[in-house]
């Protein structure tokens, strides 16, 4: 729970007044720079176009796609609460975060050094990932969605539904993930590559397990024209088909989004 001191309380309803909306729109985007490590916020209130997303020297997401006015005051808020963040003497982020953000911090702004916050009052952030995996570069929520992206050792951790699914990156650069529209909860990420499905990454692990493995073909005896040898590449598409039903369970792939993945699976026989 985020508790602002008098001099918190009197810059939200400044900056309310100067971007013309109501202070809980503030806060809303307090809560979501703060969750996002202050690089990044996912956001879904009224007065912001409903749900949308901003990133530090990125694209604005508004769901008015076409109102730039409103673009541009969510990326003023989001930029200004933002260089609050890093200005505050106690860091509101996790250490790791300090160094990076220290350019950042030097960048006072209109209102210097404040501190925003009573002291203790912050909270400490919900470390819902695997411990192992260390200290996340970004983190995001939307929904019933959490995750948290560590390039470092190059995971994707995302929690839907209390089920935390920790997927390899490999050499992707990861710069935002997003839950598409509906009930699914179907996930993409941008990287240097473009928009890329979250199902296409190789999962680390389940809840802690690693995922379960399909049994590896038996040894092929003497072929007979009856009995065809079983063939290494067939064995391994129906291994990613068992694995794609696994995400679908989970709903992290949709109806639609299975059925078309298994079809071009199978056509690959």
């Amino acid at each position: 729970m985020v508790k602002l001191s008098e001099e918190g309380l009197r810059i939200m309803a400044d900056l309310a007044q100067r971007y013309g909306v109501s202070q809980d729109a503030v806060m809303a985007l307090l809560r979501a720079v703060m969750e996002g490590n202050g690089t990044m916020a996912q956001f879904d209130h009224p007065e912001l176009g409903g749900s949308g997303q901003w990133m530090q020297g990125g694209m604005t997401m508004v769901g008015d796609m076409f109102n730039y006015g409103l673009k541009s005051k969510v990326d003023g808020l989001c930029t200004e609460l933002s260089n609050l963040l890093a200005n505050q003497q106690s860091s509101v982020f996790m250490p790791a975060e300090t160094e990076s953000r220290t350019q950042v911090g030097q960048q006072q702004g209109e209102y210097g050094q404040v501190s925003l916050f009573v002291p203790g009052g912050r909270g400490d952030a919900s470390h819902w990932w695997p411990s192992d995996l260390g200290v996340p570069a970004s983190t995001g929520s939307q929904n019933n969605i959490r995750y948290a992206y560590f390039p470092a050792s190059r995971r994707l951790a995302v929690e839907i539904n209390g089920h935390i699914s920790v997927y390899d990156t490999q050499d992707h650069q990861i710069g935002g993930v997003s839950q598409q529209q509906g009930t699914d909860a179907s996930l993409t990420f941008t990287s240097q590559y473009g928009l890329v499905q979250i199902a296409n990454l190789p999962i680390v692990s389940v809840d802690g397990a690693a995922p379960q493995q399909a049994p590896a073909p038996a040894q092929p005896g003497p072929v007979s024209p009856r009995s065809p040898a079983v063939e290494g590449p067939e064995s391994d598409i129906f291994a990613k088909i068992e694995r794609l039903a696994e995400l679908r369970q989970k709903g992290i792939l949709s109806e639609e989004e299975f059925a078309a993945k298994k079809a071009e699976l199978l056509g690959r026989l």
